[in-house]
Parts: structure tokens; C-alpha cells; sequence
């Protein structure tokens, strides 16, 4: 190398040096800058906020952007340091943040050894931030996901250590944070809970209401005792590992049974349109990663799709008993329905059950896990036949048939020869649908289920599928979805209830992206099947669900209830839809036994369904669906029965005319041979009279 390219080497090095001496010292003045900025505004920040703990109002706004609904569960009673437990507080420590009297706020081995136990452990065991940063998160923060208020939190956290003592933090913390059942602070969530003062708290009481704190909804005693007693015990064995329990003690509290109070207050009637905002708070938490405790207590502004006309009529209908059958055994006949617009997924209205219900409880709308019965033959059987080049007009023999130890049978106990795929669905035939899922292969119908957004098993791969018969089960919010594929010329859209979530001070913290959807069949096949489901309720087994003067496409779905005699069912389906909107009914016991099962005609939620989807339509214009050429339309169905019965009636009348000209002969001849009798008789008298 010679010495003018060595020359240029060490400049182009030199200038590279600079160059980067250059882009440090701008990131070091930018990273300065920011952390005196965000310094500052931490200063500014009035951290005695904490000394009047209010939480703030979040404010639900309908689809006209409209205030709607105001979540403002949450009054707070608080209580002092001594009147806490000692179990109480050293079971929120041992699973929130273990080293909480050690740190000044923020603690950095916390963070690592919660990450390495929850990686070890294949689930959420702790948490990476502490009890102060999570008081400075609740109060003073917006919910977004991001470094910057995470470096917030660290240092309000590291503030309010400097002006409050721990025993004053780990109060106003217990003090103020969500339990579930509409529980705030302590105080409430031991009179929710137990019906009993904060002070008689028993260990094992104490580390269940500690173990609520991550995740309330989830882990309620009331809705999920299983996993509450699995987490508290979890609790528990933190406080052991942690020096915090004798095993003595820890070993009555494993054996303890939760008393929990036999009748929680009901917090149903302190919140407009509970149901529908359940169904905003699940998808807050699991589509888009905020805490219940966030959306309670955050004071959000959250933008839904709400309806609240529909979502009003579908509330009073609800309350309405004589529209409903009437309940047997000890149990009310319960129901869940859902309202979606087919064209984008919006949730119009939804309501999760009958009779009292607190807030926060099991929403049937969307938690509900029933078999759909004939329901799924529109989805898992006629969508996959037309894809495969079958017709409806095409034909299927309704006859006796056994697939190995299967013997499917028709809800009537009879055979209807041969029929129409067309005249099977409407009239809702069993044998026509299992043949016919087992000759198109189950594997079509699986295909379809999964297009349609309805979830299965490897165990659900049977020709029971065709019947609804599922391992799962599905939701009416599920099922609701699934058909509005067909009022939307096979495009499935994604239901949802929220469009942004907003902080208090107009900070997008969520959107909901626009989506094209999914198209699960062609928009041919979409508008036969709904030309077919438009014949069920015209003139098929869904006729109880026919609103005049409008085009109305559904399907009913029962499923049997065994063991009993005469007809009885452990749930029973509508699922229908306008070209503007689809609902779902189901009705049922949430314990169906041999004292509690349905005992009415299968129509009942039909019936339901017309009064839901009336209502809700009142004052819009019917639309009606495409016409579809070369559809068996309910005129040419009739004129076919029509034809069939004249022929029928036609067969009888030769009948019994060939009957009548048959008599007539056998008569005629006897005569004939009585008269010849008579003729033979006169002739020997003859012959007499000779002799």
C-alpha cells in the first residue's frame, strides 16, 4: 500500500470519528434534554392528589359519538394502617412486590426475578412493577404502552417515596385498588366478598383478595372458584417462600374452604346498559392490553359501535316474561342475544341474561359455550355442498342409515324418501344433512366451521358436526358473526364493540384499524344460502320468526336433552338476519338436569327473535335481499307441495274410483250369478211340474 492511500485511509477514518463523536454527543443532548423534561413535568406533578383518592369516570360514547354510559362504580371507603391485617398486607407484598420496604419506588432485580419465576413457571406468577408505581400508574398516568410512561411511573414512584412512608403508600394502594364485583378498596372487597370488617380477615381470606388484584374479572371466587382458590394458593406459597406464613398456618389456610357471601350486592343498577359494557371492558383488556382496572378507574374515553335504541328494546324485552317459556325446577329459564351490523361487525346491542344480574357477572351474549344444534347445518354442511357443486333443487333420499355405530334420526321419528336439499333444510331433516356432510367429507364442514370464525377440535371431526354436535360449543356473539357472512355477500367481518379508546386528556391510546374482512364463500353461494334460510322462516320449521313486511333469512337450532321422554331440550337457537342486521337468541338453563330443561316447542327463540329484531328495526327501511336466479324460491316450494298434494289427492280420487268400478263389477257379476241361479231353479220346478 503506498503512501497516498494510506493517507486517504486515516482521513476517511478521522472524518468517520468526528462523524460519530458528532451523533453521540446529539443523542446524549437529546436523551439529557428529555430526562430534565420529563424531570420537570414529574416536579410539576401534585403528588397530594393521592391524599383524596377519587377515581375518575370513564365515559362510554354510543356510535353517534354521544355519552351513553358513565362507569362510575367507585366509591371509596377507606380505612387506616391499623386497621389492616397484617396477613392482608403481606399477602398483597408477596405477590405484587416482595422487596416493597427495600426499595425507593422502582426496583430493578424485582423486574428480573418476576420475569425469570413467570418464564420458569409457563404463566403470570408476579409482576415487574411495584405497589408505588403501580399507585402512580392508576392516579396520575395515561394507560399507553410505551417506555416513556414507564420512565413517568419510575419517577413519580420515586417521588411519592420521597413525601410518604410505606405503611402510608401500601394503605392508600389498599385503599384504592379494583377487586372485582364492583369492589373498591379493601374495606369493600371484604363486605363484597365475605360480609365481614377489613380486620377479620383470615389468612387465607387475605391472600384470595390479593390474588384478585391482577386480574378480578377473571380470577372472581363467584364466577371461577377453581382458579381463585388455584391463585390464592399461589399466594399462599409466596407468603411461605417468603418468611411471611408459618407452615403451620399455611397449612390450615390450604385446607381453608372459601364462606363467601351468600348474596353479593348487586351492582347491576348503578350502570347504564351493564351487558354492553362487560363486552367493552373484555375486549379493552383483550384486544387491546389494558388492565380492568384501567378501564374502571382510568377515566378513558372509549367510543363503541352501541345502538342505544336497540340496545334499550333489547333490555325491556328481556323483562318481558310472557314472552319467554315458563321456567320449571328451581331455575330461570336464562337467554342471551346479541345484535351485529353484517357490513362492518359492530355490535349494535347485546344482552347477557334475565332477571338481576351484577355487573361484571356471566354475560351469555359472549361467555356462553353451547352446542348450536341445526344452526350449523347452513354453515357446516349446505355452504360446503354448494361449494362443491351441489344445488338446491338437488336431490338426497331421507331414509333409515347407519354410519358405524352412528344411526342419525329425524327430530319427527319418520323418513321422507326423496327430497330436495332445499325442502331439507328448511324443514330442518337430520338424515339429509348427516348424508349429506359424510359425501361432500367431514373435512369440508371443518373447513367451513373454521372459515366462519367457529372454533373446534380435533374431537369435533365426527358427522355429529352436522347437527352442531361441537366439544366447545359456540357463544350467540360467535354464531351472530359466523351468519353475517351471509347477509354480507360471504365476507365475514370481525365483530367488535370498540373504535378508539381515548385518555381523559384526548390521547389515542387504541384504534381499531378498518379491515376488509374475510371472505369465507363466494357472494353466490352467500346469496343462495340466504335465499335457502330466507325459505325456513317462510315457510320452514322458522316461520315463528317472519316479521311482516320484511325479508327475513335464519335457522332454528335445538339441541335434546338425554333421558327424558316426550320432547325436551337443553337449548334452543334462532339465528337470523335482514340484510342490515343479524341477531342471535339462545335460550336454556345455566344447569340443565333432569328438573330444568326446556320443555316448550322449539320455536321459543324464534319467537324471541322476531320481537328482538322488530324492535330493533323499527322506523328503518326493509331491504330486500338479491334475488337469485334459479332458486327455489318459497312461490316455487309452494307451488311443489302444491303439485305434490293435488297428486296425492289426485292418486286418491282414481283409487277410489277404480275401488267404486271394481265393486260395481263384483256386484254386477254376483247378480249375474244369482240369476242364473234362479233360472235353474225355475227349470227343475218345470221338470217337477212334467213329472
Amino acid at each position: 500500500m503506498n503512501t497516498a492511500t494510506r493517507q486517504n485511509k486515516k482521513r476517511r477514518s478521522e472524518s468517520w470519528r468526528k462523524i460519530l463523536i458528532i451523533l453521540g454527543a446529539l443523542f446524549l443532548l437529546l436523551a439529557v434534554s428529555g430526562w430534565l423534561g420529563l424531570r420537570m413535568m414529574v416536579a410539576a406533578q401534585d403528588v397530594t392528589r393521592l391524599d383524596r383518592p377519587l377515581p375518575a369516570e370513564t365515559i362510554l360514547f354510543d356510535e353517534n359519538g354521544h355519552e351513553a354510559v358513565t362507569i362510575s362504580l367507585n366509591e371509596i371507603e377507606p380505612i387506616t394502617f391499623d386497621q389492616i391485617p397484617k396477613t392482608m398486607i403481606d399477602a398483597i407484598i408477596a405477590v405484587e412486590d416482595r422487596r416493597f420496604y427495600e426499595h425507593r419506588g422502582t426496583d430493578i432485580w424485582g423486574i428480573g426475578r418476576a420475569l425469570l419465576q413467570n418464564v420458569t413457571s409457563g404463566r403470570t406468577v408476579q409482576g415487574g412493577s411495584t405497589i408505588t408505581q403501580q399507585l402512580a400508574k392508576n392516579v396520575f398516568l395515561s394507560h399507553e404502552r410505551s417506555w416513556s410512561r414507564k420512565w413517568n411511573e419510575a419517577l413519580l414512584a420515586k417521588k411519592i417515596e420521597e413525601r410518604y412512608s410505606k405503611d402510608e403508600i401500601i394503605t392508600m394502594y389498599l385503599n384504592q385498588i379494583y377487586f372485582g364485583e364492583g369492589a373498591w378498596g379493601i374495606k369493600r372487597a371484604a363486605e363484597v366478598y365475605y360480609g365481614k370488617p377489613v380486620e377479620q380477615l383470615t389468612p387465607a381470606e387475605s391472600a384470595l383478595l390479593a390474588g384478585l388484584v391482577k386480574a378480578p374479572s377473571v380470577l372472581s371466587p363467584y364466577k371461577r372458584p377453581e382458579q381463585a382458590v388455584e391463585r390464592r394458593n399461589v399466594v399462599l406459597s409466596l407468603m411461605r417462600d417468603q418468611g411471611l406464613i408459618e407452615q403451620e398456618a399455611y397449612d390450615l389456610a390450604l385446607q381453608e374452604s372459601p364462606k363467601l357471601r351468600e348474596s353479593k350486592p348487586d351492582r347491576a343498577e348503578a350502570i347504564h346498559f351493564p351487558y354492553y359494557t362487560d363486552q367493552v371492558i373484555r375486549e379493552a383488556v383483550n384486544l387491546y392490553g389494558l388492565t380492568e382496572n384501567d378501564v374502571l378507574h382510568g377515566g378513558l374515553r372509549i367510543y363503541t359501535t352501541l345502538n342505544p335504541d336497540m340496545q334499550k328494546a333489547a333490555e325491556q324485552l328481556f323483562q318481558e316474561d310472557a314472552l319467554f317459556p315458563e321456567s320449571m325446577g328451581d331455575q330461570l329459564i336464562q337467554a342471551g342475544t346479541v345484535l351485529v351490523d353484517p357490513r362492518n361487525g359492530g355490535i349494535k346491542a347485546l344482552v347477557g341474561g334475565r332477571g338481576k344480574q351484577p355487573f361484571r357477572g356471566f354475560n351469555r351474549a359472549v361467555q356462553l359455550k353451547r352446542q348450536p344444534g341445526s344452526t350449523m347445518k347452513p354453515i357446516a354442511v349446505y355452504t360446503p355442498a354448494l361449494e362443491n357443486e351441489f344445488k338446491p333443487d338437488s336431490r338426497i333420499i331421507d331414509e333409515p342409515v347407519r354410519f358405524g355405530s352412528y344411526e342419525p334420526n329425524n327430530v319427527d321419528h319418520t323418513f321422507h324418501g326423496n327430497v330436495s336439499l332445499y325442502e331439507a333444510l328448511i324443514h330442518s331433516y337430520n338424515i339429509p344433512a348427516v348424508k349429506l356432510l359424510n359425501e361432500i367429507g367431514i373435512d369440508q364442514g371443518m373447513d367451513a366451521s373454521s372459515r366462519f370464525g367457529i372454533p373446534l377440535k380435533a374431537e369435533d371431526r365426527t358427522l355429529g358436526l352436522a347437527l352442531g354436535g361441537t366439544n366447545t360449543g359456540v357463544s350467540p356473539l360467535q354464531m351472530a358473526e359466523a351468519y353475517g357472512a351471509f347477509a354480507n355477500d360471504g365476507i365475514r367481518m370481525d365483530s367488535h364493540a370498540i373504535v378508539r379508546i381515548e385518555s381523559a386528556d384526548g390521547t389515542v391510546l387504541a384504534s381499531r384499524q378498518e379491515e376488509q374482512g374475510n371472505r369465507v364463500t363466494t357472494s353466490e353461494n352467500a346469496r343462495m344460502m340466504s335465499a335457502m334460510l330466507q325459505g325456513v322462516v317462510e315457510s320452514g320449521s322458522g316461520k315463528a320468526a317472519a316479521i311482516e313486511g320484511r325479508d327475513v333469512a335464519g335457522k332454528t337450532g335445538t339441541t335434546q336433552m338425554p333421558g327424558v321422554s316426550g320432547y325436551g331440550a337443553m337449548d334452543n337457537w334462532f339465528v337470523g338476519y335482514t340484510p342490515q342486521l343479524v341477531g342471535a337468541v339462545w335460550l336454556g338453563y345455566d344447569n340443565p338436569d333432569e328438573s330444568n330443561y326446556l320443555t316448550s316447542s322449539s320455536y321459543a327463540a324464534a319467537a324471541v327473535f322476531k320481537e328482538l329484531m322488530s324492535n330493533a328495526l323499527h322506523g328503518q327501511p326493509s331491504i330486500p335481499f338479491p334475488v337469485v336466479k334459479g332458486m327455489n324460491t318459497r312461490k316455487d316450494q309452494n307451488e311443489e307441495d302444491s303439485e305434490r298434494k293435488g297428486n296425492k289427492e289426485k292418486n286418491r280420487k282414481k283409487e277410489k274410483e277404480e275401488k267404486k268400478r271394481n265393486k260395481e263389477k263384483e256386484d254386477e257379476r254376483h247378480n249375474k250369478e244369482r240369476g242364473r241361479d234362479r233360472d235353474d231353479e225355475e227349470d227343475d220346478e218345470d221338470d217337477e211340474d212334467n213329472d
